[in-house]
């Protein structure tokens, strides 16, 4: 039977535990019993992403994504959805820089099903994999990537911006969709190599939430997880490390037939799991996170010379993290005009901090948005895989909201005036095509963990 240790509900956790457990195999498991309401969540991180993609093959963990929905030994073709919402639950999967995720919400009764199914692409998807379902989600992919990206305005922005603040080389200077050349140059025998590699059982974190006896969802991912062979082929991704400040702006002027003209920036800032990096948050929720922030009651409010601004985080494990500006302007005003506005709202928060009322707001905010995602089970049990994945404690889940609350705003002040700097930004300015009024807008765009889904 698998090794594990007994729960114990830490300071600042809010009641909540989990118990944490290794198969023989290398498979981390981690369970935290919610009796709610009779549901519970299954979430398997992989521990792999697009920056263990090598040049030439962008896009494969993606790709690699979809054909996992595309059946395995024992469920054939659409099977594992079909399983799955007729038994009533539901499920998806999503692929970031740093790892591949997939998870299922089912009834309690009906967890030992999706359980095997999980089991069952692990062990056995190569024996379902072959050209035909190759061709197909390699077609599914590229479609995404035109109705996502290519063919939707200001659609291919987060992709520049990336490449612009990651050098040539750096594992992170591409997204996680790929080039269009390099799905079209991926192999059976590249999938079929990449799954060796990575979907190994010591290559991942399953976590299951929620109205379960633990002591028999323990047997179960036994039984189902513990003869799949674990495989020691892996190569550590590529270093991400980077100097904290880019050095000089980085700009790129792109005229398209967008709605409105738009300032983009993305901003250098320290790695996700740091004291820092949960300052750098607070800076940017005080700036930019909602209509209550600095940038929006300046820029839509006061001046109503742009019709969105946001400011939102990318944070990221493996290299610097990335403050994301958005800004839509409003009718004919010039970028330049917004560009003036924000810098001197920046330079204002570096000279002078935030406010008591400012730090008060911005933790509140960030507290509910933590309290948010911890309060589902499917929420939950993917932030215990992150941090089981990502820095090797899924205990730190349960008490991550108590170190944003314990930054200071001097903490705040001083991580804005070293990294929310012109010389320390990527820039994306949007001009519409001619002809064009520019007097719409979309919503500005939260810097996310730019998640793929299954599509199916």
């Amino acid at each position: 039977m698998p090794m594990g240790h007994t729960a114990t509900a830490e300071a600042g956790s809010g009641g909540l535990t989990a118990t944490e457990h290794r198969l023989a195999n290398g498979l981390r498991v981690v369970l935290s019993e919610d009796h709610l309401t009779p549901v519970a969540a299954v979430c398997l991180w992989y521990d792999v992403g697009s920056r263990h993609e090598v040049k030439g093959r962008t896009g494969l963990a993606h790709l690699f994504e979809h054909l996992m929905f595309q059946g395995s030994a024992s469920v054939p073709g659409n099977g594992h959805f079909e399983l799955v919402q007729g038994a009533g639950g539901s499920l998806n999967g999503t692929t970031s820089f740093e790892r591949t995720n997939y998870f299922e919400t089912m009834p309690t009764h009906q967890l030992e099903l999706a359980l095997w199914l999980e089991a069952d692409r692990m062990g056995s998807l190569l024996a379902a994999l072959d050209e035909e379902s190759m061709e197909n989600q390699r077609d599914v992919v590229k479609n995404e990537r035109r109705q996502r990206y290519d063919n939707v305005p200001y659609g291919t922005a987060f992709e520049k911006l990336t490449a612009l603040a990651y050098p040539e080389g750096h594992p992170y200077h591409h997204t996680p969709i790929g080039s269009m050349a390099d799905l079209d140059a991926a192999s059976l025998e590249d999938a079929r190599t990449f799954f060796r590699t990575y979907y190994a059982p010591n290559n991942a974190v399953l976590s299951v939430v929620g109205d379960i006896d633990p002591e028999q969802t323990l047997a179960w991912v036994e039984k189902y997880f513990g003869s799949i062979p674990s495989h020691d082929g892996k190569q550590p991704p590529r270093d991400g490390s980077l100097p904290e400040v880019i050095g000089r702006e980085l700009r790129e002027e792109i005229t398209e037939e967008v709605p409105a003209r738009a300032l983009m920036a993305a901003y250098r800032l320290p790695h996700d799991g740091t004291r820092e990096c949960d300052a750098a948050d607070v800076a940017l929720t005080v700036l930019g996170g909602g209509e209550s922030s600095r940038l929006h009651n300046r820029l839509v409010r006061r001046d109503q010379t742009a019709v969105a601004a946001g400011f939102g985080m990318l944070r990221l494990a493996g290299a610097p993290s990335l403050g994301w500006l958005d800004v839509k302007t409003s009718g004919g005003v010039e970028v330049p005009a917004i560009e003036a506005a924000v810098d001197e709202e920046l330079a204002r928060f570096a000279a002078e901090g935030p406010t008591a009322e400012e730090m008060e707001r911005a933790q509140a905010q960030l507290e509910r948005e933590w309290l948010d995602r911890l309060s589902t089970v499917a929420g939950r049990a993917d932030e215990l895989c992150r941090f089981a994945v990502l820095f090797g404690d899924p205990q730190l889940a349960l008490t991550a909201v108590q170190r944003v609350l314990s930054v200071t705003a001097e903490e705040v002040q001083a991580v804005a005036a070293a990294r929310l700097r012109p010389d320390n930004r990527a820039v994306l300015v949007y001009e519409p095509l001619a002809g064009s009024d520019g007097s719409e807008a979309t919503d500005a765009t939260e810097a996310t963990d730019e998640n793929e889904g299954a599509e199916q």
